[in-house]
């Protein structure tokens, strides 16, 4: 059998694959685009921290948004740190419990959004039986660093 005989029964077995249905499995990109992209608003318009700080971007400097999950097994903690800039935080899993300066404490459960409070020193403890997963945003300037342990 000769190379351009057998790509030719090749090429042809594959067209007659493809009639046959066997490239159903492809999405119908057509009716997908008819599906409206889905949209779950988490926090809307926030213009305060949990303490009820107004919320101010650090200016001067070029801004710098970073992200990153945060995994507390049970009975571990962050140690109390401070945020300089708007820091977005959403509870994936778990509950954690927030001891603000001042003796203010809030537990935030799976499902939470919130903008931490910022320049204030806090502590976050995991007190439940599962892992605490959390998502946080920064949304920070050059030169200012997302979290600042307390001396």
């Amino acid at each position: 059998m000769s190379i351009r005989f057998a790509v030719l029964l090749s090429c042809t077995a594959l067209a007659a694959a493809l009639s046959t249905g066997c490239a159903s499995d492809t999405p119908n990109r057509q009716a997908d685009a008819a599906v409206p992209v889905s949209r779950t608003p988490l926090l809307t318009k926030a213009r305060a921290t949990v303490l009820g700080q107004t919320i101010v971007y650090p200016t001067g400097t070029p801004a710098e948004v970073s992200s990153a999950t945060v995994t507390m097994q049970p009975g571990q903690e962050t140690g109390w740190h401070r945020h300089d800039a708007p820091l977005y935080v959403q509870v994936l899993e778990g509950t954690v419990t927030v001891e603000y300066d001042g003796g203010v404490v809030k537990a935030y459960p799976k499902g939470s959004v919130f903008m931490e409070a910022t320049g204030t020193y806090h502590n976050g403890r995991n007190l439940g039986n599962e892992p605490v997963l959390l998502l946080t945003v920064s949304i920070g300037a050059e030169g200012i660093e997302n979290t600042v342990a307390r001396p």
